[in-house]
């Protein structure tokens, strides 16, 4: 990657049926710079991949990151609630510190503002020993369900930041003249994904979803974690969103698309993500801005 191009990675999600080596080696060929790998469940019921430190999964993971030149840019998910303190997150700074990762994807599941901000700010220095920096992520179903509020705690947190997820930004309501006032510092990465303007609304319930994934719940959860469309082929304003965050920004693919899990090989998978975000990528990139983007942790 070359100074004047932007990062872009592909987050588990995307394909959360890959097991992380695999998703490296499938990614890389695909032209991806980056990965996201989930190393903790998103919630109950759903089945982990064996990422701990020590594991043969996250040596082989490892390696083939090595091989390839493949970076980890965060990982994922951290549900922080009312009782989560250093014994519920530490494994998850262990994994991320092992694979080199830069980010740590976090949802905010604690309804009280003071408790769930204290929280962040003692997950973001305890992480910090570790190389990584926490990113919380406002969604619309989640107690954290919005930009100001997912700012407010970044603010408070010493270090901590905000990850934007466009389909979350739609479905809460984001403003994009709001975002643009953010402190750029407060804003490090962007997921990127398509979808109808509408929100949606009796969604037909699959059978099952990768790793054990509940179905059940808000239709947007569901939308969320299967139902997102490739850039391009929704009704998002993805270029108005990328132009409203900072210069450069890195991009990360979370794109669960589960029409096409059944149509395309993963490898054809990752490729068709990453020709659709090749315009996003592509777009309003400055070179010294993004090298200045890519010293922000």
């Amino acid at each position: 990657m070359s100074s004047d191009e932007r990062e872009v990675g592909i987050a588990h999600l995307t394909l959360l049926h890959l097991p992380p080596p695999e998703l490296v080696t499938v990614a890389a060929a695909a032209g991806f710079d980056a990965v996201g790998i989930r190393v903790v469940t998103a919630g109950p019921g759903e089945e982990p991949w064996p990422m701990a430190p020590g594991s043969p999964m996250l040596a082989e993971t490892l390696s083939r990151l090595e091989d390839s030149g493949m970076r980890v840019l965060d990982i994922e998910v951290l549900v922080l609630g009312p009782d989560s303190g250093r014994e519920h997150y530490e494994p998850a700074l262990e994994a991320g510190a092992a694979l080199g990762a830069r980010f740590l994807n976090v949802m905010g599941d604690d309804p009280e503002p003071e408790r769930i901000a204290a929280t962040f700010a003692r997950l973001t220095e305890d992480a910090r020993p570790y190389g990584l920096r926490p990113l919380i992520e406002p969604i619309p179903f989640k107690a954290v369900r919005d930009l100001q509020q997912a700012v407010d705690i970044a603010e408070r947190s010493g270090g901590g930041g905000v990850e934007i997820d466009a389909l979350h930004f739609a479905r809460f309501g984001g403003d994009l003249e709001a975002l643009r006032s953010v402190a750029p510092e407060l804003l490090p990465l962007l997921q990127v994904c398509d979808a109808p303007l509408e929100r949606p609304d009796d969604l037909e319930r699959p059978g099952r979803l990768p790793r054990g994934q509940s179905t059940e719940g808000d239709d947007r959860m569901l939308e969320a974690r299967a139902m997102r469309l490739l850039p391009g082929d929704g009704e998002l304003a993805l270029a108005e969103l990328v132009a409203a965050m900072p210069a450069g920004v890195p991009l990360s693919v979370e794109a669960p698309v589960a029409a096409l899990w059944e149509e395309l090989t993963p490898a054809e998978f990752a490729l068709a993500a990453r020709r659709a975000v090749e315009p996003l990528a592509a777009a309003g990139i400055d070179p010294i801005a993004t090298e200045d983007q890519r010293e922000i942790r």
